[in-house]
């Protein structure tokens, strides 16, 4: 006999509980909450969690507010990064990034789609399963993870490594437009040195300079940048020269060192060891006898813990006919009655430790849009929302019942 799933009554309540999410976002958007800077929101998304009744919630070492739901075997996550980027030229919003805008369809806020209103969404989709008695043979852990902004997947690394929770899945809030995504390109920090010789200005001969043994190079890789992997679904490999930094005694001198950033985004296929070889190998890096390495992060989280990784990022994907992907699909159909589109992220999320590092399955879904993230009058929509607080209710028992059908 299959279990009731409730639909309509998950779809009611999520409608019902629009004002609730509705305020506990713009609540979070009222937090500036930048990487490094999120125990205050991490606070209030706890108190949120306790409120609506949350079973269980901690705070882990790094800063990571966890909430769980259910004490079934099989462990399901669902996570926003609750980290934002700084609000740019304020000049350039027409509302306070914190204080935001509120209508009948959309909240306006620095957050609001990147990543926040995942948040939301998840803590109420926490209650429609604790109205409904949605339970079954699954923990539900909730998670709320810092730093993201600044390393992507550190928090992940750090969950699975330290706070030793190892889910069967993982939903990712990120925003997709209530789409199902199932991929992202990976991403890597490369640097880039050419050594020099300083002396004085007036006679530049005496010297050696780093800043012009740096200008063939950076052609070279916008060359380089046109030849780079190719995937079907993930796309394109690329990458551009996103810093320059020099040293020399003066403005009267010849730099002694100039240094490049690269931005390089992975697809399938192409690896951190791939990516610098193929800059090593450029006959201007070779001529300047120029270093290439990776970028680390070391910075400490806002509860001081310092996790440090590479600035290594791994592409990956799920295939579409893979049981978790056909789960939400479902889960869609069943809710909207609709089919959903399935698609990728442009930009990087945890998943590139989830699934890029750890290999467990991550997917996608989640209110607000792409080209929202990091832009002035940033903002999201109520009815996306909604229709993920419901999809968000749902997976866990839909995920069980699949499992459970699937081994007879």
């Amino acid at each position: 006999m299959e279990k009731e799933f409730k639909e309509k009554e998950i779809l009611k309540l999520a409608e019902n509980y629009k004002e609730d999410i509705s305020k506990f976002l713009r609540d979070m958007i009222a937090i500036p909450s930048e990487s490094g800077n999120e125990k205050e929101i991490i606070l209030r998304i706890k108190e949120e969690m306790i409120k609506v009744g949350f079973d269980k919630v901690e705070i882990d070492p790094m800063g990571n507010v966890l909430g769980y739901i259910g004490k079934g075997k099989h462990i399901i996550a669902m996570d926003a990064h609750i980290d934002t980027v700084g609000i740019g030229d304020i000049s350039l919003w027409d509302y306070d990034p914190y204080m935001g805008y509120e209508d009948d369809e959309i909240i306006v806020g620095r957050g609001a789609s990147d990543q926040e209103g995942g948040m939301a969404s998840m803590v109420y989709a926490g209650k429609i399963i604790k109205d409904l008695n949605l339970y079954d043979d699954y923990t539900l852990i909730v998670t709320g993870t810092v730093q993201e902004e600044d390393c992507d997947g550190l928090c992940w690394q750090y969950i699975i490594n330290e706070d030793k929770i190892r889910p069967e899945f993982v939903v990712s809030t990120e925003p997709t437009s209530c789409k199902i995504y199932r991929g992202q390109r990976g991403r890597m920090e490369i640097k880039v040195t050419t050594n020099g010789i300083s002396c004085h200005g007036s006679a530049p001969e005496r010297g050696d300079n780093a800043i012009y043994k740096m200008a063939p190079i950076i052609n070279d890789l916008k060359g380089l940048s046109d030849n780079l992997g190719y995937d079907e679904f993930l796309g394109k490999g690329s990458l551009t020269v996103s810093e320059i930094f020099f040293s020399s005694p003066s403005r009267c001198a010849v730099a002694d060192k100039c240094t490049i950033s690269i931005d390089r985004r992975l697809t399938l296929g192409e690896t951190w060891q791939s990516a610098l070889i193929e800059i090593e190998n450029l006959p201007s890096v070779k001529n300047a006898k120029a270093q290439v390495s990776m970028y680390s992060y070391d910075k400490p989280s806002y509860t001081g813990l310092i996790y440090p990784t590479e600035c290594y990022f791994p592409s990956w994907m799920i295939p579409e006919d893979h049981d978790v992907c056909k789960i939400l699909v479902n889960c869609y159909k069943r809710l909207f009655k609709d089919e959903p589109v399935i698609d990728k992220w442009t930009f990087s999320t945890n998943g590139v430790a989830i699934m890029g590092r750890y290999n467990i399955p991550c997917i996608g879904f989640g209110p607000g849009h792409e080209e929202e993230a990091h832009a002035p009058n940033e903002k999201t929509f109520k009815s996306e929302l909604v229709k993920c607080a419901a999809m968000y209710a749902l997976i866990p028992m839909m995920y069980v019942n699949f499992i459970q059908n699937k081994e007879g």
